[in-house]
């Protein structure tokens, strides 16, 4: 994985095609491509002298220790050029995946090494990148000398009469030995001129170059795709474990606070009431008409709580149904629109209930809003969502709450969610309103 931080903004009087040769990037990049040539060249002679070696000694048993070694060491240069890299043009190339050897012992490391993809990549960059840099390092030198040695040319003409015993620059010279100068007023300004245009040109000109070393430290020198994509489900792993943790706690919190609580004091209140039965039987039936209210509520919190885990209306009739249940338990009016050709996977539909659940439900709670809208659609291998409102507006991703000042609307966490199943949250919500959030998610899990 590669990431490319950008200069700091900063306000100039000149346009970026005047302004470029004096910035801070170009002196940098011109420095890199500089540096690139004695560099790679010992990279490119080590990579060739212990690789060669190493394969030339394959008959005996040194060779592959040596090779496995040549292999190793290119890998060190190639944290060499991910540093240089990432102080000289600002591009941050993650390590790629470390050896790991299955077994201890210098055997296996050997053998890690030489089954690894990311070392016999970091050999072909230093194959690739010695010719890139001899190129790079003469067109680039050619072009910042003569176009900065031009421009002030003015400043140093001088030389020429004092040392040289000539007018200025030759340009040419006849057959005759008659030589063209250039030192008349008119000749020097233009050649001052001619040298500004170089060195304007010479500024993109290095960025052209940089961009192919970009191109092949990020490609060769980084982790791989496989790497990276290890990484990335290691870390949605995590969030669901996290995820699936919470929604455990959450639901042995609602039934201990809630529905257990209820049962709990039916069951005494049915107690007394048996007990009060022969005794004072019109409180007694005061007593079993109380506990009859109880179960009504123990029941209704139980639905919800069933709801929370998994609502029987979107297992049957899909999402329209059941987001259109979500909306009219909403303290605002929703309109919804499901466009969908047929339904999505289960997970996928599952999470596309619960984000717009937790949507709806922060809009109820901090919004402010006097209407919000629903829509669902698919846009190819896609499912979208996005809700939308009326509301104050000033919401924050993922820091923060809705609004300013209104923690736990549970955006971050939300956001994880969607990321764990390569699914993307993205928010507008200026201040004022109104606030739309938009859910991307796989429609196969």
């Amino acid at each position: 994985m590669a990431t490319e931080y950008p200069s700091e903004p900063r306000d100039h009087f000149l346009p970026p095609a005047l302004s470029a040769p004096f910035e801070g990037r170009t002196w940098r990049e011109f420095g890199y491509l500089l540096l690139s040539l004695p560099i790679s060249i010992a990279f490119f002679t080590f990579a060739v002298a212990t690789v060669s070696m190493g394969a030339g000694l394959l008959v005996t048993f040194l060779g592959i220790p040596v090779l496995a070694a040549g292999l190793a060491g290119c890998r060190g240069f190639g944290a060499l050029e991910r540093a240089r890299a990432r102080g000289l043009l600002r591009l941050d190339v993650g390590d790629p995946s470390p050896v790991r050897a299955r077994k201890s012992g210098l055997m296996s490391w050997v053998g890690a090494v030489l089954k690894s993809g990311t070392s016999w990549r970091h050999f072909l960059y230093a194959m690739l990148h010695f010719p890139w840099a001899v190129f790079a390092f003469s067109v680039s030198a050619t072009f910042w000398f003569t176009g900065w040695g031009l421009l002030t040319y003015p400043l140093w003409r001088w030389t020429f009469p004092r040392y040289l015993d000539e007018p200025g620059i030759s340009l040419y010279g006849d057959s005759d030995g008659t030589r063209f100068y250039l030192d008349t007023p008119f000749e020097i300004g233009a050649t001052a001129a001619v040298g500004f245009v170089l060195v304007l040109a010479t500024a993109w000109l290095i960025r052209g170059l940089t961009w192919v070393d970009r191109l092949m430290v990020a490609g060769l020198l980084g982790p791989s795709t496989l790497d990276t994509r290890v990484v990335e489900l290691e870390s949605d792993r995590g969030v669901v474990v996290d995820t699936a943790a919470a929604d455990l706690r959450r639901i042995e919190r609602d039934l201990h606070d809630g529905a257990q609580a209820r049962l709990v004091a039916l069951a005494m209140d049915l107690g007394l009431a048996k007990e009060k039965l022969a005794e004072d039987p019109q409180a007694a039936a005061r007593m079993v008409d109380e506990a009859h209210g109880e179960v009504k509520v123990a029941l209704q919190e139980l639905r919800d709580l069933a709801r929370g885990i998994h609502p029987a209306v979107l297992t049957d009739r899909g999402l329209d149904a059941a987001l259109s249940a979500v909306a009219s338990r909403c303290t605002v009016p929703v309109t919804v629109e499901v466009d969908l050709p047929s339904r999505p996977a289960p997970a996928i539909e599952g999470i596309a209930y619960f984000t717009v659940s937790e949507l709806l439900q922060n809009v109820s709670k901090h919004a402010q809003a006097r209407r919000a809208t629903v829509d669902v659609w698919r846009s190819r291998d896609r499912l979208m969502l996005q809700v939308t409102d009326d509301g104050r507006g000033g919401a924050t991703l993922p820091v923060g709450g809705w609004a300013a000042g209104s923690a736990g609307s549970g955006l971050a966490g939300l956001a994880e969610r969607l990321d764990a199943v390569d699914g993307i949250l993205a928010l507008d919500s200026p201040a004022g309103g109104p606030t739309t959030v938009t859910a991307e998610l796989p429609w196969r899990g």
